[in-house]
């Protein structure tokens, strides 16, 4: 089982069982979640870059490949992605390289199994329905 499918199919399990709790508080904090990074002033892909970069600076290991995820359906480039990768550690420093590597590992495994073009549509359609209506992380 590939490290892509591993995590969505553990998150979507998870997340199935925190729903079914039907706790108020622990639903209101995932729908702001979502809600969050929805387009508004900026956009889907602006947020995903930011979501990115703060979780590297925070080393969220689950929150690093939910967001290079959804970097990747917003179809960031390879350059765009180093650019927010460069960022983050500028900000965070050092400690972040590790977490660097396993979300550069995590985007050319979503690249190579998307296909020869890291973002043809039967490669991305997958990858979406994993993500669609699931909060962050």
């Amino acid at each position: 089982m590939s490290l892509v499918t591993e995590f969505n199919e553990y998150r979507q399990r998870m997340n199935a069982t925190i729903m079914a709790a039907d706790n108020k508080v622990i639903k209101r904090f995932f729908n702001l979640d979502t809600n969050t990074y929805a387009a508004g002033a900026l956009d889907v892909k602006t947020k995903e870059m930011l979501g990115l970069a703060c979780s590297m600076v925070l080393r969220c290991d689950d929150c690093i490949k939910y967001h290079v995820g959804k970097c990747f359906e917003e179809k960031l480039t390879d350059e765009e992605i180093y650019e927010v990768f460069a960022i983050a550690n500028i900000i965070g420093g050092s400690i972040v390289i590790p977490h660097f590597r396993r979300a550069v590992e995590y985007w050319e495994i979503l690249k190579s199994e998307a296909g020869s073009s890291a973002h043809d549509g039967a490669g991305l359609a997958a990858h979406k329905a994993e993500h669609d209506g699931q909060p962050h992380a």
